[in-house]
């Protein structure tokens, strides 16, 4: 009855990981060369996640294959026991901790307390409590692959990667026992958190294998395929990812980007638009999901991408009137309103997004622009020179300097 109740810790506490990445101008002014907004953002930093915050949980609710029996424990820890089993965590935490006081040697009692502090997401105290019981057991020749499973779990969810991956690696590789695919995804996080890319890959294919829906596993093989720009299949497996499960966030927003990426590398071809269209779709799925200023950001520039500009500004508007707005999104609202001809308020997002990101060569190409078919030719002049300053070599500002020069007064 205890190991089962044991398993069935370990597999909530999986499914909770994740509780816890251009017109023409006007008055016979010749238009400056055009330049499509940056089109390969990196990878947002969300895509990398601590495991204890965002870190996708895996879609398997299994419990890790054919678990011995636990110890059976003396009648002295059955009182915290049962608590445990009431969800009276505090409870039986402090009962725990006062009989293995009493009794250090008490693995049982060090055990209780490792579940109930994981269950309270107190991680790193649960891995210092399983320890001390793994240890015990170890000794007395009786380890328990619950306790030991759930160690690995709370060293992952307290981030101690390297002090997981022995416990996982052990707990993936049993002989003649099936790989959990939990197991097998902690395993692929352990490794991929701690710089072993090649060999986490291998890990989330083998749980991916064992569970072809297991979004958190295909949401890494996308990340492991995108930072080496294998963009194919980081979209083929972040498409798999959002399939699984429509609520990850982190997966659209990696998909938006690598659709951004690629469709960059297009160039022209008709293969650009249909990345583009799709870079569309997951970016607003992402915005509708998570509406703050980094995804609607994104969006924006999937829509600027596919030349649907008025889209983009009324999606940038809803989170550029902050005054905490970045530039880059000012930035991207200043090109949606210049492509569709609102002068005005591109020159406002503009100004707005050179005072912020001043080191920004584009912004002040389009800030140039929007001021010269505005036939406010000094501040056209202005920002002119402040790009050239940037950028020295670029021809198009010395040719757009020399074609306003003579009406700047």
């Amino acid at each position: 009855m205890r190991s089962n109740f044991f398993k069935h810790v370990i597999a909530i506490g999986a499914l909770l990981i994740a509780a816890t990445s251009l017109t023409s101008a006007q008055s016979g002014a010749t238009r400056p060369r055009r330049t499509l907004p940056n089109s390969t953002p990196p990878p947002v930093t969300t895509n990398n996640p601590p495991a204890r915050q965002t870190s996708p949980a895996p879609s398997s609710a299994n419990t890790p294959a054919n678990p011995a029996a636990t110890s059976a424990g003396s009648g002295d820890t059955m009182h915290a026991f049962t608590l445990l089993q009431q969800k009276q965590y505090a409870a039986a935490l402090k009962e725990a901790k006062q009989i293995a006081a009493a009794d250090p040697k008490n693995s049982e009692a060090w055990k209780i307390a490792g579940f109930a502090g994981l269950s309270m997401q107190q991680f790193a105290e649960a891995a210092s409590n399983l320890q001390r019981a793994l240890d015990l057991q170890r000794a007395a020749g009786q380890e328990d692959p619950n306790t030991a499973n759930a160690l690995a779990q709370a060293y992952v969810r307290s981030e101690a990667f390297d002090r997981a991956l022995p416990l996982l690696t052990a707990a993936t590789t049993k002989p003649g026992t099936p790989p959990d695919p939990v197991m097998l995804y902690y395993k692929g996080l352990a490794e991929f958190r701690t710089g072993k890319k090649e060999v986490a890959e291998q890990s989330f294919n083998a749980a991916v294998k064992a569970d072809p829906k297991n979004a958190a596993a295909l949401f890494y093989l996308g990340q492991i395929a995108y930072d080496s720009n294998r963009l194919d299949a980081a979209i083929a497996n972040l498409n798999r990812a959002t399939l699984s499960d429509a609520r990850l966030s982190n997966a659209w927003s990696l998909l938006t980007t690598a659709y951004l990426r690629r469709a960059a590398t297009a160039g022209a071809d008709p293969k650009a638009d249909a990345d583009y269209t799709n870079a569309v779709r997951a970016g607003e799925t992402l915005f509708r999901l998570r509406p703050e200023a980094q995804a609607a950001t994104l969006y924006g520039q999937a829509l600027i991408g596919a030349k649907q500009y008025a889209r983009a500004a009324t999606v940038l508007e809803r989170v550029a009137a902050a005054e905490d707005a970045p530039g880059t999104t000012l930035y991207l609202l200043g090109i949606a309103h210049s492509r569709v001809k609102t002068f005005p308020k591109a020159i406002a997002a503009l100004e707005r997004a050179a005072a912020k990101t001043p080191d920004n060569v584009n912004i002040f190409r389009e800030l140039g622009y929007a001021y010269e078919v505005s036939k406010q030719y000094a501040k056209a002049l202005s920002a002119y020179q402040k790009g050239a300053s940037l950028e020295p070599d670029a021809a198009d500002f010395k040719e757009s300097i020399e074609r306003v020069q003579p009406f700047a007064k």
